[in-house]
């Protein structure tokens, strides 16, 4: 299994709420999480926005079976072209994670074809973490419910399409619910969203959460190599027809 762990990695740097959680940032977190889970079964690897072509190159692309995303406030930020490159490869079978405000990010609206818009959020509060497809294999082994003492709450109305896995509904100390554990299949690729995981809060350490996330690596992983989708459909030569019931 090869992961690549992608982070926009701004706001560590800069606040210190985010430092004092995340010191060496969130995707080192999140890899570590994969290397505690997987051992030497998995290679992973780090990206973030600053990196050249976002970290994202052809050949990492290439090296990489499931792409796993966190990002917050730079979602404009991140090139269009790397965006169509990542969705690409996900048609042609890359797995790819998509991990809380995410949801809203540029690949996220290109793959699902809606704003991808949450509405509400607070701070603070308990979520419960529900399985409601306990038979998916993303839940294998996830408390039901999984709970978190602290997190971030975002609530419905989620605007993506229909999943077509739903695997957890998380409720929040609120009162409000979230479909927070959803899965589309787009060409040969899977899509997995987990809202559960804030910058201010030591999620990501979590050993159910990082479970959730090694799950969902296996689920998103292609079975078949993955192929490189071209950006355009080949042009079929004129009268190609002919050429075909001759050689018939």
């Amino acid at each position: 299994m090869r992961i690549t762990v992608w982070n926009e990695y701004y706001q560590e740097p800069k606040d210190p709420r985010v430092a004092a959680v995340y010191p060496e940032g969130i995707h080192r977190v999140l890899a570590e999480g994969f290397e505690a889970q997987f051992g030497s079964e998995a290679e992973v690897r780090t990206a973030v926005l600053a990196d050249p072509e976002h970290g994202l190159t052809e050949r990492v692309l290439a090296e990489t079976d499931v792409l796993v995303w966190w990002a917050h406030l730079k979602h404009g930020e991140v090139s269009d072209e790397i965006v169509e490159r990542i969705r690409l490869r996900v048609l042609g079978g890359m797995g790819l994670l998509i991990l809380h405000s995410a949801i809203e990010a540029k690949i996220s609206q290109a793959l699902l074809g809606t704003t991808c818009r949450m509405s509400w959020w607070r701070h603070g509060g308990r979520e419960l973490m529900w399985t409601v497809e306990p038979g998916h294999q993303i839940a294998q082994g996830v408390p039901n419910p999984l709970v978190i003492p602290e997190g971030e709450m975002y609530g419905e109305p989620l605007h993506v399409p229909t999943p077509d896995d739903l695997v957890f509904i998380t409720a929040y100390e609120g009162g409000e619910v979230l479909r927070s554990g959803c899965g589309w299949k787009r060409g040969r690729g899977r899509i997995f969203f987990l809202a559960a995981g804030h910058e201010e809060y030591p999620i990501y350490y979590r050993d159910d959460v990082r479970l959730v996330l090694a799950n969902a690596a296996r689920w998103a992983k292609s079975p078949t190599p993955v192929e490189a989708i071209p950006a355009k459909v080949p042009q079929l030569p004129e009268h190609w027809w002919e050429s075909t019931e001759a050689n018939a």
